[in-house]
């Protein structure tokens, strides 16, 4: 059953998010450097979880700042039917606007080093990351989706990060055929550098809380996902 918390640990950040609210909420963790590259983390379909908070914290761990934007309001499931209500009733419009004002919410912290943000999301969040570096187009300096895609109709013209996305060759959700046509598509429109990486794994590789969890390619494409980042996330000139 899903649940909207009053006092949320998984909320610990208010920002500003062009919404009829006019904010939106999320979790962030800052390395114990105190500084370091920025990192949006977008939610599976199950909601912000604590799985979710896990990624930040490793993100943070490996001296990113992170911060995952609650894109449900405190909602979380580990029922398919009920995520799937979810998604269906989550406007696509709002969720853009939030995560728009996380990007500019991490830019703005002085805690952030670098002059862009990379943009990180699994499952619907993969498909969120590849609209939200099109939305954003220089802001976004590294995009990396994991088993997800945007419809088909999704232009990609405004993408300006580098694309490394990671997915399953066992995944019956997101063809891989579908995966390869949008990464030419993306080439295609954008002019930026895709890489892809399949593994032989399903859908949700990464997600210690399912079954669907391969350690060997989950490992693996997090260690891709945190060079790619580094190499990717300049540091931006400060006066």
């Amino acid at each position: 059953m899903s649940h909207a918390d009053t006092e949320n640990p998984r909320q610990n950040v208010t920002f500003d998010s062009a919404t009829e609210s006019g904010h939106a909420h999320g979790y962030l963790r800052v390395p114990e450097s105190g500084s370091g590259p920025g990192v949006i983390v977008i939610q599976e379909w199950w909601g912000l979880t604590d799985h979710v908070v896990a990624i930040v914290d490793r993100f943070a761990a490996e001296g990113f700042v992170a911060l995952a934007p609650d894109l449900y309001g405190g909602r979380t499931t580990h029922d398919s039917a009920e995520a799937q209500e979810l998604l269906v009733s989550l406007p696509v419009d709002r969720a853009a606007r939030d995560l728009a004002g996380a990007v500019t919410y991490l830019l703005d912290r002085p805690e952030v080093t670098s002059a862009t943000v990379g943009a990180v999301g699994f499952c619907m969040g993969g498909a969120f990351v590849l609209r939200l570096a099109a939305q954003q187009g220089d802001r976004i300096g590294a995009a990396v989706p994991w088993y997800g895609l945007p419809g088909t109709d999704t232009d990609y013209s405004g993408v300006r990060a580098a694309v490394l996305g990671h997915y399953g060759e066992q995944d019956e959700s997101v063809p891989l055929a579908d995966v390869r046509a949008t990464a030419e598509r993306i080439r295609e429109q954008a002019g930026v550098d895709v890489t892809l990486h399949e593994y032989p794994a399903p859908h949700a590789f990464y997600n210690d809380e399912r079954p669907n969890y391969r350690r060997e390619s989950a490992e693996l494409a997090w260690e891709r996902t945190t060079t790619f980042l580094r190499e990717r996330l300049a540091p931006a000139a400060r006066a």
